[in-house]
Parts: structure tokens; C-alpha cells; sequence
């Protein structure tokens, strides 16, 4: 019995020492994304539907310095037409301020903080949040770098409670709204406004306000790129060289984030991008995980300088960035290499393809967008603020 038992664990043994390991489950690889043209027209909320009465009251707000603590800022200082609706400084200079884009400049005697982040550009805002397959939601739309807001009528808010944005030292952040309403409230002209924009509710509210804004900057629409025009059929509106570059964007891999007809996923990702020296504080973005969300990339040719912090002075600048993250050290010391986004780390971005790149990203520009600057404001303050027309 013995025997029988000892041959059987030998017969075993040489069994299990023959089996082989089952094969390792194969990586499936990552798709590259896809991007495609905006779509011609633009959703409103159900709450918000769009009309030009309410367009114009909004362009006229957006422009009109009263809704400042100190009334010397308006949203279009650091939002201007002149730059895609974007500034072109790295990080905006708010209250207590002077001048326009790379001309503007702080007054002699200041304790106004920089504006913490780069001014995105609000053109084509109303598609925030589509998806490669089209969908969108405008309620939900996502807003600026950290996600804090969702939809444009919720964002309006924001700047006007910002201490270096519009707000200033006269007021406490829990009393500048009522003070803004009042001022609005009081001018004959905004009641007689809000009266036709919103006739079920003439009154003039923080509410009412955010929605004549967010209407006009919904109705910033620049969709007609020489990408758009591509994409919907005219293959001549690229060059040979540009379409090369579209190619070697989507095989770099830069479409996983840069998706959709906005060219962004809009969800947050950690690149490690180096801080602003001119701000007192590392910026950690999104949630404090140093996460921001991916711009779009339409309209570059506008709205530089490039990245959260405005850090990043050109296109080739950012590619080169891309191409930096393997094997050279991240720029911010506070991120550390296992902290970088897994997509980021899948981008393969060659020196040799760089110009070709940008070239493609060039097709994204779309001059053609309202630049109405109104005359005169109903408050009668210099028109977008002291920022010298």
C-alpha cells in the first residue's frame, strides 16, 4: 500500500511540474479617443430658455462695472473679445487694476491678491460638458479648472463674490450680492430691461442676473473652425500637412483627454505643471489633489498663455511638456511621479511631430465670433471697466 501511495505522489509530482501557467491576461490597449465638429446650435436650460432681450440685457451686465464692490471691474476685463473672451496674462489682474490684457496693470497703491488662475475663454461655453457622442446637459455643465460650479447660470455668481476678481475689500463676501442687486435695482433703465427679458418675473434678482449672463455668454458661439468644416465633409479645408497633424494628435494619444467636439473630456487630471511664482500658495486644484480640469482646445490662437496657471507661454511649450513626462523630473515639486495621471503618462508626443501638431491644432481657430462691444452701460460707467477701450 505504502508503494502504491509513493508512486502516486511521484506520479503527481511529475503531473504539477508539467502543467503550465495559465497565460497572463493581455493588456488591452487604450483607445484613442476620437474628436469631431461642434454641432451648428446650441441647448439652453429648461429653465433658461434664450431670447434676445435676455442676450442683450446680459451683454450689457457683462459689461457694465456696477456688479464690482468697487465698481471698476467688469466680467469682460478679464474676459474681453480682443483674446477670444479669455486675457492673454497668466493670471489676471482683477480689482483694484488698470488697463487691458498685457497692458493692464495693478495701481500704485495695492492690497488686491493676483487672481488665482488663468482666464479661460468663454467661447463655444454652451457645449461644456458634450460628449464624443454629442450629448450634453446644460445644468450640468462643468466650470472652471477645479469644477466647483456647474452650469453657466450657477458660475455668473462666482467672480461677483471673489475677493480679487470683483468684489474688493468694501464688502464682506456674504453682503456683495445684496449690494449688487440693490444697485441694479435701482437704475430705471436695467428695471425696464428685466421687465421684457423676463416677463413672468420682471424683478431684478441675483438669480435673474446670473441668467441674462449666462444667456449672453451662451450665445459666444465660434463653431464654424476649418477643423468644423473638415469634419463635416469639405476635404479641402485642410491642407495635407494639417491632416498629418490631426493624425499624429490621435495617435499621440492626446485625444483620451482632448475628446469631443470640444476637444475635452472636461474632467480633472494631474500633469504636474510647475506653480505660479506670483501666487503665495502652491495651487493644488481639484479637491486639493493638484487635478485640473482639461481645457478645450479650440481657439489657442486667443487665449494664451497655456495651462491652469498660465505657466506655459506657447503651444510647442505645452507638447514639449507632454513630452517631458517620461523621464525627466515633474515641475512641481508638490506632485510626486506616482500621483501623474495614468492617460497623461499614455501620451507619446515625438519632437519630430511637434510642428506638425500645432499645425493641426491651428485649424481650431474661429475668428468669426460676436465681438458687439456695447456703447454705454445703463449704470453710465466706463464701459467693461477701467480698462481703456
Amino acid at each position: 500500500m505504502r508503494s502504491l501511495l509513493g508512486i502516486y505522489f511521484v506520479v503527481l509530482l511529475f503531473a504539477c511540474q508539467g502543467e503550465t501557467k495559465p497565460a497572463a491576461a493581455k493588456k488591452e490597449p487604450l483607445s484613442l479617443g476620437s474628436i469631431d465638429a461642434l454641432p451648428a446650435t446650441y441647448r439652453s436650460p429648461a429653465e433658461n430658455p434664450s431670447t434676445v432681450e435676455k442676450i442683450e440685457l446680459g451683454r450689457l451686465l457683462f459689461y457694465d462695472p456696477v456688479l464690482s464692490g468697487g465698481r471698476d471691474v467688469s466680467c469682460a476685463t478679464c474676459h474681453h473679445p480682443d483674446f477670444g473672451y479669455a486675457e492673454s496674462l497668466d493670471l489676471s489682474i482683477g480689482v483694484n487694476g488698470k488697463g487691458l490684457g498685457e497692458h493692464r496693470k495693478f495701481n500704485f497703491k495695492n492690497n488686491i491678491p493676483f487672481t488665482k488662475r488663468n482666464s479661460q475663454s468663454l467661447l463655444n461655453i454652451a457645449f461644456n460638458g458634450i460628449g464624443t457622442d454629442g450629448h450634453y446637459t446644460p445644468e450640468d455643465a462643468p466650470m472652471f479648472w477645479d469644477l466647483r460650479a456647474k452650469g453657466l447660470e450657477e458660475q455668473a455668481a462666482f467672480p461677483v463674490k471673489a475677493l480679487e476678481e470683483m468684489r474688493g475689500h468694501q464688502f464682506a463676501e456674504e453682503h456683495i450680492a445684496v449690494e449688487v442687486v440693490k444697485r441694479v435695482a435701482a437704475i430705471a433703465e436695467y428695471r425696464r430691461l428685466f421687465e421684457a427679458a423676463f416677463p413672468e418675473s420682471d424683478t431684478v434678482s441675483l438669480g435673474n442676473i446670473s441668467k441674462a449672463l449666462g444667456a449672453f455668454q451662451r450665445s459666444l458661439i465660434a463653431n464654424n473652425s476649418r477643423f468644423d468644416q473638415y469634419m463635416r465633409g469639405d476635404r479641402t479645408a485642410l491642407s495635407g500637412q494639417e491632416i498629418e497633424g490631426m493624425n499624429l494628435f490621435l495617435k499621440a494619444g492626446c485625444a483620451r483627454c482632448h475628446s469631443g467636439p470640444m476637444l475635452s473630456d472636461f474632467k480633472p487630471h494631474i500633469l504636474g505643471v510647475v506653480d505660479n511664482e506670483k501666487l503665495p500658495f502652491s495651487d493644488s486644484g481639484y479637491l486639493s489633489t493638484y487635478a485640473f480640469r482639461t481645457p478645450s482646445l479650440r481657439n489657442l490662437q486667443f487665449t494664451r498663455p497655456y495651462m491652469h496657471n498660465g505657466k506655459i507661454p506657447t503651444l510647442k511649450d505645452v507638447l514639449f511638456l507632454y513630452e517631458d513626462l517620461h523621464g525627466k523630473p515633474l515641475q512641481n515639486k508638490h506632485v510626486a511621479r506616482a500621483q501623474l495621471d495614468p492617460l497623461a503618462q499614455e501620451v507619446k508626443v515625438e519632437f519630430k511631430d511637434i510642428n506638425a501638431i500645432v499645425e493641426f491644432l491651428n485649424t481650431l481657430n474661429d475668428g468669426n465670433y460676436d465681438k458687439k462691444i456695447p456703447p454705454a452701460v445703463p449704470s453710465g460707467l466706463p464701459v467693461g471697466g477701467l480698462i481703456q477701450f
